[in-house]
């Protein structure tokens, strides 16, 4: 059996009462020719990763992401696939929920909180890391589901780092993480563009790539 094009994180494998998942470069699929049919078939890649995981009957909940701070948030029932507009954090205290962002060099950021439960999804660039939304989140977490910052685990995707890019984000997310409260922070480490045959990086790739696929919820 081949195996899939994905990736786990220790700090969030041995939760028992959450499931994630991180999705690699797409071996065969070439965006910078024909973009539309190359995003397409990244699309239905992403559907059989979600699929083969044992996400498959799970709702989808995608944020638009445009490197803002808005927060979609999830306290009720969902039973489809839904898309949030303008939004580029997702969190819940549903179970059985999907959510998912896109990522192609800057982090996404996965919160969980085991005890509420709930958990949060973020995508964080430079733009998004300057406004704070992985701390807004954080914020959010414990205003609507009574998160407390000491329970939660935070982990940082692959993603753009020095010196291939001007800023470290990176550092910074996990600063302001601290000075919410959050001492269980884990980073990947993995930097996007020193390593486009394993990940998709919009700065080395210069626009013309894919996006890889977070997904994380609540069993």
């Amino acid at each position: 059996m081949q195996l899939l094009p994905v990736e786990h994180f220790a700090a969030l494998a041995r939760l028992p009462n959450c499931r994630h998942v991180f999705t690699r470069r797409i071996a065969g699929i070439d965006v910078s020719h024909n973009k539309a049919k190359a995003l397409a078939r990244l699309e239905r890649a992403h559907w059989q990763i979600r699929h083969a995981s044992g996400f498959g009957d799970w709702p989808l909940l995608i944020a638009e992401q445009v490197h803002g701070d808005k927060i979609a948030i999830v306290d009720e029932p969902i039973e489809s696939d839904r898309h949030f507009t303008a939004c580029d954090a997702l969190i819940t205290n549903q179970r059985g929920v999907l959510l998912g962002i896109h990522v192609a060099d800057c982090c996404a950021v996965y919160i969980v909180d085991p005890k509420t439960p709930a958990i949060g999804l973020v995508h964080s660039g430079r733009k998004g890391t300057e406004i704070a939304i992985v701390a807004k989140a954080i914020e959010q977490m414990k205003k609507r589901f009574g998160s407390t910052p000491p329970d939660m685990i935070v982990q940082l995707s692959p993603c753009i780092r020095p010196p291939h890019y001007e800023t470290d984000f990176a550092a910074e997310i996990i600063r302001q993480c601290r000075s919410k409260g959050v001492s269980q922070i884990h980073d990947s480490g993995l930097c996007t563009a020193c390593d486009v045959d394993r990940y998709y990086s919009y700065r080395a790739e210069k626009g013309k790539t894919g996006r890889m696929l977070a997904l994380l919820g609540l069993t």
